[in-house]
C-alpha cells in the first residue's frame, strides 16, 4: 500500500541556509529539479549539501549518480569528506547485487556510482562512428540492470533524494547517451512505483521475492531528483536570457536554478536565480553567494 503523498511541510531541504526560504520551504518532493551552470560555479558542492540534508530530515543521507565520462573529475569523494565528513562509499558498476543482498538491511549501503567504465571520450553521436555509437549502447545496456539495483536497493533503505551528475551540454539531447540514460532512470526507475521497478530489476525471480518487495516498499512520489547540468553559459544574465526547447531536459523540470558569474565591479563573482517552481511560490531575487570551506553559502545568511 502507498503511503499518503507529502504536505507542503514535507518538502526537502537544500541544506544551505536561507535558500530554502527563497524556495517557499524548499524543494517539493517527486519531482525534477534542475542545477544548471558552468564547470566550476558550485553544482556538486550544492548537489551534496542537498543529499546530505537527507540525515537530519528522513534519517539517511542521498545518493550520488554519476554519468560522467572524464571519471570523478567533479571530485564527489573529495568534496563529500571535506565538507561532512562523509566518505562515500562506491557501488561497482560491474556487479549487480544478488536479491538477497538487496534485501539484506545488514548488507553495506552505497551512495556513489559511476555507471561508465569508458573515459576521455565525449558520449554524443556527432563525436562517434557507428561501431563507437553501438559500443556505447551496448555499454549502457549493461549498465542497466547495475543502475536499477543501485537505485532500487538505495530506496529500500530510506534514501529519499537523488543526485545525478555528469551530464554535458550538447546540441541535441536525443544524440546523447547521458540523455537517454537519464530519460530511463527518471521516467522508468525515480518515477515508478515499487514494485514495478522490482519486476525490471528481479525479473524471472520477482514471484519469489514478492514478499520481501512488499515488506521493502516505498513512495517515489516522496523522492526528490536534483539533476546537475553543465551548460556552455557562464554569465548569468546568458543563463535566464537561454531559450528553453521543448523536451529539454531544462523545460521539463518542476524547479530550475541558475548558478552563473556576475560582474561586481571590476570582478567577477557567483550568483544563483531560481527561473522556475511550479506549483510554488519562490523569490524572484538574484542572489549573490560564494563558496568557501564549508561549502556554498549566501553572504547575507
Amino acid at each position: 500500500m502507498r503511503d499518503h503523498a507529502p504536505t507542503a511541510a514535507g518538502r526537502l531541504s537544500t541544506g544551505i541556509e536561507g535558500l530554502d526560504h527563497l524556495l517557499g520551504g524548499g524543494l517539493l518532493p517527486g519531482t525534477l529539479t534542475v542545477l544548471s551552470g558552468t564547470t566550476g560555479i558550485g553544482k556538486t558542492q550544492f548537489g551534496l549539501h542537498f543529499l546530505r540534508a537527507g540525515l537530519a530530515q528522513e534519517g539517511r543521507s542521498g545518493v550520488v549518480f554519476d554519468m560522467s565520462s572524464r571519471g570523478d573529475a567533479q571530485g564527489h569523494a573529495a568534496y563529500a569528506q571535506r565538507l561532512f565528513d562523509w566518505p562515500l562509499s562506491v557501488a561497482d558498476p560491474n556487479r549487480v547485487p544478488s536479491p538477497d543482498e538487496i534485501f539484506d538491511r545488514g548488507s553495506p549501503a552505497t551512495d556513489y556510482l559511476h555507471v561508465f567504465d569508458y573515459q576521455g571520450r565525449r558520449m554524443t553521436r556527432g563525436d562517434l562512428d557507428s561501431e563507437g555509437w553501438q559500443d556505447w549502447q551496448a555499454e549502457l545496456a549493461r549498465k542497466l540492470t547495475a543502475t536499477i539495483a543501485f537505485f532500487y536497493g538505495s530506496f529500500t533503505r530510506g534514501v529519499r533524494r537523488a543526485v545525478i551528475d555528469g551530464i554535458e551540454p550538447v546540441e541535441r539531447p536525443s544524440d546523447s547517451i547521458q540523455f537517454e540514460l537519464f530519460e530511463y532512470v527518471y521516467h522508468q526507475v525515480l518515477r515508478k512505483d515499487h514494485d514495478w521497478v522490482a519486476r525490471d530489476l528481479l525479473r524471472e525471480r520477482f514471484r519469489t521475492y514478492a514478499d520481501a518487495v512488499q515488506r521493502a516498499a516505498y513512495d517515489p512520489r516522496q523522492i526528490g531528483c536534483l539533476l546537475l547540468y553543465t551548460s556552455p553559459e557562464a554569465m548569468l544574465d546568458e543563463l535566464i536570457e537561454r531559450k528553453l526547447d521543448e523536451g529539454d531536459a531544462l523545460a521539463n523540470a518542476n524547479t530550475l536554478i541558475y548558478l552563473g558569474k556576475v560582474r561586481e565591479g571590476n570582478r567577477m563573482g557567483r550568483a544563483l536565480y531560481i527561473a522556475k517552481h511550479r506549483g510554488s511560490a519562490c523569490s524572484e531575487e538574484i542572489v549573490p553567494y560564494r563558496i568557501d570551506e564549508v561549502g556554498l553559502r549566501f553572504d547575507r545568511a
